[in-house]
């Protein structure tokens, strides 16, 4: 394989970020973001092609998922050749909504942003009989709309996913629906109202609720005087 990786193959260097993350005396996701930023460095002039078949190896052990999705977010030649069909394959038994939001927060939803993806795509998986890729759908719209991260806000693209699940009670679908939601509010707080009252008779309860908190308090829960914020 052509690249300026410093390792021979991809299973050589896969077998290099295992050892190192093994031996971490404590591990949580600090120290091990840790190590990954010193692979996204020991990385930084590899190919596309290496970082992403890397990335793949290190997705069939699911604790590492999250790690390789960083790491073709932190390889820009990398991040900008993903596609539908990377997409999906990088995200293949995403079964839990961690997994679901790494994906969807690290790269779904800025690849939708970027125009690597279109709208379809998005609306296939929300249209999908598998619960994770509805959540995949609604936590890509997050990109759109998230204003620490550059979201610069888009109503029709999120209203589209959003209108599309209103009625799914299913609790991760609901829960993902809610943020996308919320995360609009700061952009038109009046078309979320609007939503609201459309689908009154539809949406789950906890929607109805952490929504309305958001648009009256600013806060997802407001509890006693000591809100949780968003």
């Amino acid at each position: 394989m052509d690249s300026l990786a410093p390792w021979e193959d991809v299973e050589e260097a896969a077998a290099a970020i295992e050892a190192d993350l093994r031996a971490l005396p404590v591990r949580n996701t600090q120290t091990m973001r840790a190590v990954r930023r010193k692979y996204s460095h020991e990385l930084r002039h590899a190919s596309a092609e290496f970082v992403l078949q890397l990335a793949g190896r290190l997705t069939q052990t699911d604790s590492h998922r999250w790690i390789a999705f960083e790491l073709i977010r932190a390889h820009p030649q990398t991040f900008r050749c993903i596609g539908e069909r990377e997409l999906e394959e990088l995200g293949r038994g995403i079964n839990s909504w961690w997994r679901v939001d790494e994906f969807a927060r690290t790269l779904s939803g800025p690849a939708w942003l970027n125009g690597q993806i279109s709208d379809d795509v998005i609306i296939r998986w929300a249209h999908s009989s598998d619960r994770w890729w509805r959540r995949a759908a609604l936590v890509s719209t997050v990109a759109w709309n998230i204003r620490s991260s550059g979201g610069p806000g888009d109503l029709p693209k999120t209203m589209k996913v959003c209108r599309l699940l209103a009625k799914d009670h299913d609790d991760m679908v609901a829960k993902a629906l809610s943020w996308a939601l919320r995360e609009l509010v700061v952009h038109d707080a009046a078309a979320v109202q609007r939503f609201l009252e459309e689908f009154e008779a539809d949406l789950a309860a906890r929607v109805k609720r952490e929504v309305r908190n958001k648009l009256e308090t600013g806060l997802k829960n407001p509890k006693g005087g000591k809100p949780v914020i968003v």
